[in-house]
């Protein structure tokens, strides 16, 4: 069976290699299989295949058995792969309290972060879920849903999780996406803008959707409550 790349995507995001993603998936459709098939079946030398084996062992992803003097190795579970998560998420949550507080006591007020790509796009968002109680939005045009449609819902489920109330200014002749509960005003206006900005707790949050993403959190008690008076004033003045 043809290995699909979001498959091999998936595994390498997963924390697995190229090699170790292309091999695993092999053994997973051979059942059982010796590393010179294995080589053979991905392309590769057996030395790196040899390699990729050994590590996917150690976390437990494949077994072998000793017959005569040959390996035959097979996939444990594929269960496996959601053990070793919940195993990585438990360290995570027992390292998590003392990083924290290492981190509050090094941390500066007023400052400027800057960060690039989805995955920094990303985590911009989800500080919101962790700082917010109400969000205020403007220059949205719906490129979350648009670039990142799986993780808007990932998103939305958190918003609503956590009871963070959304309360968005949009342009009256943007074609809205009204799927999930937020507050939302309209205000006349035709020019199109890359940048969100996002105001939540002490900070203010721009999002440029570029074609490489990027994004700016200033952190400051001051300009936070500023860009709030702001917001309040115009949402005050815009259209239900």
């Amino acid at each position: 069976m043809e290995s699909r790349p979001d498959i091999i995507d998936s595994l390498i995001k997963l924390g697995l290699s190229l090699n170790e993603s292309r091999v695993y998936l092999k053994i997973v459709d051979f059942g059982s299989s010796k590393a010179g098939k294995l080589a053979k079946a991905v392309g590769i030398e057996r030395s790196s295949c040899y390699q990729a084996l050994n590590s996917l062992v150690n976390k437990g992803l494949v077994s072998y058995a000793v017959v005569g003097k040959t390996k035959f190795f097979q996939a444990t579970s594929p269960k496996r792969i959601l053990e070793s998560i919940k195993e990585q998420e438990e360290m995570a949550k027992a390292i998590i309290p003392e990083l924290y507080e290492r981190h509050k006591y090094k941390k500066k007020e007023g400052q400027v972060r800057l960060f690039k790509g989805i995955k920094g796009v990303k985590s911009v968002l989800m500080d919101i879920i962790r700082e917010g109680r109400v969000n205020r939005i403007f220059g949205g045009e719906g490129q979350l849903g648009d670039r990142l449609p799986t993780f808007k819902r990932i998103f939305v489920n958190e918003l609503k999780k956590n009871r963070i109330r959304i309360k968005e200014l949009i342009r009256n002749d943007r074609e809205d996406d009204l799927n999930f509960n937020r507050e939302v005003r309209l205000f006349p206006g035709k020019v199109k803008s890359p940048v969100v900005t996002n105001i939540f707790g002490d900070k203010i949050a721009m999002i440029i959707w570029t074609d490489e993403p990027e994004a700016i959190i200033i952190e400051n008690k001051e300009a936070a409550a500023s860009y709030r008076s702001i917001f309040d004033f115009m949402w005050n003045k815009a259209k239900k």
